[in-house]
C-alpha cells in the first residue's frame, strides 16, 4: 500500500472515531431522558483528575538529585498556578508555563 493511501485511511479512522464519540452520547441521552447521576458525577471530578494526572505525568522524571534539580519544572509550574488564578484563564496559562519551561531549557540551564 503506498504511503498516500495509508495516510487516507488512517485520517477516514480517525475522523469516524471522533463522529462517534460526539454522536454516541446524543443518541443515548438525546432523547429527553434525565442525564444519571453517576455522568453529572463524572463530568463534574474528570476534568480535575485529568489535570492532576497530567501534573503526576509532567513531573514524574523531574531531575531531583542532579542540577538544576527540578528548578525549571518548579518554577514553570508555579507560573501556571498563579497565572490561572490571576486571569483564570487555562490556556493563557499553559501557553505562558510552557514558554517560559522552554526558555529556561534552553538558556539558563
Amino acid at each position: 500500500m503506498t504511503d498516500h493511501r495509508h495516510a487516507m485511511i488512517v485520517i477516514a479512522v480517525m475522523g469516524l472515531a471522533v463522529l462517534a464519540t460526539r454522536i454516541v452520547p446524543v443518541l443515548i441521552f438525546g432523547r429527553g431522558e434525565k442525564v444519571p447521576e453517576f455522568i453529572l458525577y463524572l463530568g463534574r471530578v474528570v476534568p480535575y483528575t485529568a489535570m492532576g494526572l497530567l501534573i503526576v505525568y509532567c513531573l514524574r522524571d523531574m531531575p531531583l538529585l542532579e542540577a538544576p534539580h527540578g528548578l525549571p519544572e518548579i518554577i514553570s509550574l508555579a507560573v501556571v498556578t498563579g497565572t490561572y488564578l490571576w486571569k483564570r484563564n487555562t490556556i493563557l496559562s499553559v501557553v505562558a508555563g510552557t514558554a517560559l519551561y522552554m526558555l529556561l531549557l534552553q538558556s539558563i540551564f
